[in-house]
């Protein structure tokens, strides 16, 4: 996948900066698969979610700006595959792609 990515100019990884460290992390008890770039959201998130005993309208704020940066980072990726695919598929045969991002979308980054 590197290589790929190399030769089409894509830079793997996100444009969103790692803010809360390994340590905040792990005494926030975060799950290793949750440790991301979203990660500075997740702790208030879950503190907010203990303390109102999990019930579902007491956290909105908390957890919008939390679902929002995962879809960002999706996004992100998926425009990164995309462009990865388009570079791979013009120097196979040189022809169009469909892009699976509409191009409104694709503006994101």
């Amino acid at each position: 996948m590197e290589a790929a990515a190399a030769a089409a100019g894509v830079q793997l990884g996100s444009s969103k900066p790692q803010i809360a460290t390994q340590a905040e992390m792990a005494e926030a008890r975060v799950p290793l698969a949750y440790r991301d770039q979203c990660a500075h959201l997740l702790i208030p998130l879950n503190k907010c979610r203990v303390a109102e005993y999990y019930l579902p309208w007491k956290c909105e704020p908390e957890r919008h700006a939390y679902e929002k940066c995962q879809y960002e980072l999706v996004m992100e990726r998926m425009l990164q595959m995309q462009k990865i695919r388009e570079a791979q598929e013009a120097k196979a045969k040189g022809g169009a792609s469909i892009g699976l991002i509409p191009a409104a979308t694709a503006k994101l980054g």
